[in-house]
């Protein structure tokens, strides 16, 4: 029996972050694991060497030539192992492994990762996920999002945290607020440099760490210059040891238009640093959040009630120290084991 886990590339985003953690944890349990990378060659989180990874093209930029010989090496890899489980976590790959298994013997177990709404080419996507034995929701409001033959054949599975997340910090905080995310516009950083510089008039001594690439890297350098707070933003870029990074943190903070579920946010949350978050669609923020008691939820692009929101938790320790106790219960509620055999139930292994 072999699991295929099926996505684009694993340059470091919250997909990757979850596919990383399950192959490793199913390897663990003695079942046999492929990565196979449509569009791509990036490893950027750790994997156990027994893990094998098939790279079956790059991107394409939409050249059907490049699509097509992908296409190919996917389906001479599915006949080499008949009878896979695949659990695909992409749309693309949803679509690439509905067409290139056609005919040979396999279970299609699709995750959907993300807003549905932000989609192009739905009706590919709808057609490909009647295709799959199971679909997995990371919300109820992502579910709903879709056709009542799609939602019969679909169960709701949260995030996984990782068992080996460090512990709360215990002590004082450094003056130090993060965010951890891709450099793009759906993750509105924007927004929190914008509520930041407003922050940063009551309280200048805090820094502002923002871990990620992305294409906006050089257009937010800008705005912090245009803003005067450029000596109090730090752009960490990709690190490989981010929870050591942030975890004694004052604050994270999650500025998001949209997400399905920030995995940087529940680790935030798990390792007890204290957590705001937009209330963005579809839900995945206020499943882990309950605003006032774990953390703080503000709404989607509203730069006033985010900077309340840093304004209350750096001048309320108490409230820190709540939110810090109170978010990291998380841990327990979507552990590894827990999420990982979820997944191995619904795909009927």
């Amino acid at each position: 029996m072999k699991i295929v886990f099926v996505l684009p590339d694993m340059p470091g985003g919250g997909s990757e972050r979850v596919v990383a953690l399950l192959a490793n944890e199913y390897v663990k349990m003695d079942y046999e694991v492929a990565i196979l990378l449509f569009a791509g060659s990036q490893v950027a989180y750790p994997l156990d060497e027994r893990i094998e990874i098939c790279i079956a093209g790059k991107a394409s930029g939409g050249n059907p030539f490049i699509q097509i010989c992908r296409l190919f090496k996917m389906r001479r890899f599915f006949k080499k192992n008949k009878g896979c489980y695949i659990f695909s976590f992409s749309v693309n790959g949803s679509v690439f492994s509905v067409i290139a298994a056609a005919g040979i013997p396999h279970r299609l177990l699709v995750s959907e990762r993300n807003d549905p709404t932000r989609v192009s080419g739905q009706k590919l996507r709808d057609w490909s996920y009647r295709k799959a034995e199971k679909l997995i929701f990371q919300t109820e409001d992502m579910k709903q999002y879709f056709s009542e033959d799609i939602q019969k054949k679909s169960v709701i599975i949260p995030n996984p945290i990782s068992a080996n997340m460090p512990e709360p910090f215990q002590g004082e905080r450094k003056k130090q607020i993060v965010t951890v995310g891709r450099l793009h516009p759906q993750k509105n950083h924007k927004l929190l440099l914008d509520a930041f510089a407003a922050f940063h008039k009551v309280y200048a001594d805090y820094e502002l760490h923002i871990f990620g690439i992305g294409e906006l890297e050089e257009a937010l350098k800008q705005q912090a210059k245009e803003l005067k707070i450029d000596e109090k933003v730090v752009f960490r870029g990709f690190s490989s040891d981010v929870h050591h990074e942030i975890w004694d943190s004052a604050m994270f903070v999650l500025s998001s238009d949209y997400e399905g579920i920030s995995n940087s946010m529940i680790e935030a949350l798990a390792m007890g640093v204290p957590v705001i978050s937009t209330d963005c669609p579809v839900g995945g923020s206020r499943m882990y959040i309950e605003d006032g008691v774990s953390g703080i939820l503000t709404p989607v692009g509203d730069e006033k009630a985010l900077t309340e929101a840093m304004l209350k938790i750096a001048g309320d320790s108490d409230l820190a120290r709540k939110f810090s106790e109170n978010g990291a219960k998380v841990k327990e509620k979507y552990s590894l084991e827990k999420i990982a055999g979820r997944f191995l139930e619904e795909a009927g292994i």
